[in-house]
C-alpha cells in the first residue's frame, strides 16, 4: 500500500470519480455508459485508415487545426480561434478548473449532476458547492449568486441524471448575475431541441464544451472541444498538454464534422427510440424524467432500483444505478438501439411480474 504522506493532502484525502462499468465486447447489452450504439460514420472510419498510414513517427499538429476550422465552419462560429481542442470533454473540463480556480477557491455546480466536476476541484485543492435543483429540475435563484470566493460555475446541459435542460434565456441571465464564468457542458445538446453556442459571442463568461463521444459514436477516440471567445481560448491553450490529441483522433474529428446528414439520421432515429422506452417505462408504473439527452432516468414505486439493477446485470443487461445522498436513486437507461432496448424491457417486465 503506498505511504499517503508522499502525496499532496489533496489527493491523499479526496475519492476517485468511478466511471461506468466496461465489460468485455459482446458479453452485455451496454447500456450503461451513453454511448451511441450505432457505429461511426464511414467517412471517419476511412479518415482513421487513411491517418494510421500515414507519419506517426512525427508530432500530431498541438493546436488540432483542421479540425478547428472544420469545427468552426460546422457550427458557424466566427472563425478557428473560437474552439480549442481536447483530449475528451473532460480534459477541457480540467483545464477550465485548472485555469480558473486556485487553491482553495471555489466552483459550484448543480446536484445531482456530473460527479467528475467534484473530483476536479479535489484534484485541484479547491472547494465545490452543490446547489440542488428544484423539485421539477429548475435551478433555484441561489444558483446564481455571486460570492467573492466562487471563480467557477458548472452547469451539464442537458443535464446527467436528469436529461432535463435550462434554457438558453436562463443561462443568460444566470452568467449576467455572475462575476465568474459560466461552462456550459453540452455533451448530451445534439439529442436536444436548442443549445447555448450563440450565448458564446454575446458573453466572455460563457462557455461551451462539446464531445464527440455521444452522437458521432467515437467515444473510443476520445476528442472533445471548448468554444469560447479567442482571447479566452489563447489564455487556456498555455496549460494544455504539449500534444494533447493525437492524430489518429484528430483525422477522426475532423473528418465527423463533415457528417452532418449521417449525424441528423442518427438524432431523428435514437430520440424515437428514447421515446418509446420512456413511454413504455411510464406504462410499467415508473416516473420517467422527460428526456433531451441520449438516456432516460426512471424511479419505480418500489424503490428496489438496486435489485433491478442487479436483476439486470444477472440478464446480460447494463444500466446505471445511480444513488445521490440526500436526494435519491435510480436508474439511468442509455439509448440502444430498438432491439437492445426492447431486451431490457422485456427483462424489467419480467422482474416486475
Amino acid at each position: 500500500m503506498a505511504d499517503k504522506s508522499l502525496f499532496r493532502p489533496a489527493l491523499a484525502r479526496m475519492m476517485a470519480y468511478a466511471p461506468g462499468e466496461q465489460p468485455p465486447p459482446g458479453k452485455y447489452i451496454k447500456l450503461n455508459t451513453n454511448e451511441n450504439p450505432y457505429p461511426p460514420p464511414p467517412a471517419v472510419v476511412d479518415a482513421i485508415r487513411v491517418a494510421a498510414g500515414g507519419p506517426l513517427n512525427r508530432y500530431p499538429d498541438p493546436m488540432a487545426t483542421a479540425f478547428r476550422r472544420a469545427a468552426a465552419e460546422r457550427l458557424n462560429l466566427p472563425g478557428p480561434d473560437w474552439v480549442l481542442a481536447g483530449n475528451g470533454s473532460d480534459e477541457i473540463l480540467t483545464l477550465l478548473v485548472r485555469g480558473f480556480v486556485g487553491e482553495g477557491q471555489k466552483l459550484r455546480l448543480p446536484y445531482p449532476s456530473y460527479v467528475l466536476y467534484r473530483t476536479l476541484a479535489d484534484i485541484q485543492g479547491a472547494a465545490w458547492e452543490q446547489v440542488a435543483f428544484d423539485d421539477d429540475w429548475a435551478l433555484p435563484e441561489t444558483f446564481g449568486k455571486s460570492d467573492q470566493d466562487l471563480r467557477l460555475v458548472l452547469l451539464p446541459n442537458p443535464n446527467s441524471p436528469s436529461g432535463t435542460v435550462v434554457s438558453p434565456d436562463r443561462v443568460s441571465q444566470l452568467a449576467d448575475s455572475l462575476d465568474c464564468p459560466l461552462i456550459v457542458d453540452e455533451a448530451y445538446a445534439d439529442f436536444a431541441e436548442d443549445n447555448c453556442l450563440d450565448l458564446v459571442q454575446h458573453n466572455q463568461r460563457i462557455m461551451v464544451t462539446r464531445t464527440l463521444s455521444k452522437s458521432y459514436g467515437l467515444a473510443g477516440i476520445r476528442f472533445g472541444f471548448l468554444v469560447a471567445q479567442p482571447e479566452v481560448i489563447a489564455e487556456l491553450a498555455k496549460i494544455k498538454d504539449s500534444y494533447n490529441c493525437d492524430g489518429l483522433s484528430i483525422a477522426a474529428a475532423t473528418a465527423a464534422m463533415g457528417c452532418g446528414d449521417w449525424l441528423r439520421k442518427v438524432q431523428e432515429k435514437m430520440n424515437a427510440t428514447r421515446g418509446r422506452l420512456a413511454e413504455r417505462l411510464s406504462d410499467l408504473g415508473f416516473d420517467v424524467v422527460p428526456s433531451h439527452a441520449n438516456f432516460v432516468w426512471c424511479q419505480h414505486p418500489n424503490g428496489k432500483h438496486q435489485q433491478l439493477y442487479e436483476f439486470l446485470k444477472k440478464n446480460q443487461i447494463l444500466v446505471r444505478y445511480m444513488e445521490f445522498p440526500d436526494w435519491g436513486d435510480g436508474l439511468r437507461i442509455s439509448v440502444g438501439t430498438d432491439e437492445q432496448i426492447d431486451a431490457c424491457l422485456m427483462i424489467i417486465e419480467r422482474y416486475l411480474a
